[in-house]
């Protein structure tokens, strides 16, 4: 993630870390105890998707030929995708979970919130709890984002929060997360991953600084081949002004020439 001077709001409670905020031109960034970014906003386009990863993440529009009726995120930061589900997606609902009281009050006075109704709500709980008591089959798309400012959090890769993530999805619910893939135990993710979703994990690299989109699917995703997708990705770059294209490349960079998607 990119790093930029920041200033302190207030003080940490609870060994929380300390929310603080940059501004750079016109895009604010949120940060976690550290000088590395979190979430960014551009402040003239608040939907906008500033961060690569962010972009990324949104890989699992590849595979769906519907919108979600429902979206779960875990970690709130700035809230970016919280804006442009709203702004993109206006039919799915979404719930958003974070830990940390200061994000929610920081997001909710400085990044652009989207009105909190019944489409759109934060629960203040831990995530890998929220996830846990969730009801089975509730929600099509996990998004999970969830770093300290130093690291991921260790509850949101180990085999048992997979597992629960697995059994909240509906049917043909869709898994992404964003890791680092120079942490050392990238791999070692990626594994536990693999056996809870049954192999069916693929991995989206962002197109800076080292962050990988994993995305992992309930069952075998709607859309497959490789000439679909093609014309998949090509449709979804003007509906949502991302770049599918990319992300599929860089997919298919990863795949060894083999059909796309062929799980193993």
């Amino acid at each position: 993630m990119p790093r930029h001077p920041y200033r302190r709001l207030r003080s940490a409670r609870q060994a929380l870390p300390e929310v603080g905020i940059s501004e750079e031109g016109n895009i604010r960034s949120l940060h976690l105890g550290s000088a590395t970014v979190q979430s960014s906003m551009n402040v003239d386009h608040p939907s906008e998707l500033v961060l690569s990863y962010s972009r990324a993440m949104m890989a699992w529009l590849l595979f769906t030929d519907a919108a979600p009726r429902h979206i779960t995120q875990i970690g709130l930061g700035g809230g970016s995708f919280a804006r442009w589900i709203d702004a993109y997606l206006p039919q799915s609902r979404q719930t958003v979970v974070e830990i940390n009281p200061q994000v929610i009050s920081v997001a909710r006075s400085l990044f652009e919130l989207p009105f909190e109704d019944e489409r759109f709500e934060i629960v203040t709980a831990d995530g890998a709890e929220y996830i846990r008591i969730l009801y089975g089959g509730g929600t099509d798309i996990l998004l999970v984002d969830g770093f300290d400012g130093e690291q991921i959090i260790d509850d949101l890769v180990g085999e048992p929060f997979f597992a629960d993530c697995r059994a909240a999805l509906s049917e043909n619910g869709i898994f992404v997360t964003n890791w680092w893939q120079a942490d050392k135990r990238y791999d070692v993710f990626v594994q536990r991953l693999r056996r809870v979703f049954d192999n069916r994990v693929i991995a989206v690299p962002a197109a800076t600084h080292g962050n990988v989109a994993v995305l992992a699917f309930q069952s075998d995703p709607a859309v497959r081949q490789w000439d679909k997708l093609k014309k998949h990705a090509q449709t979804l770059n003007a509906q949502y002004h991302l770049d599918f294209t990319g992300m599929l490349a860089a997919i298919k960079a990863q795949q060894d020439g083999r059909n796309i998607l062929s799980f193993d």
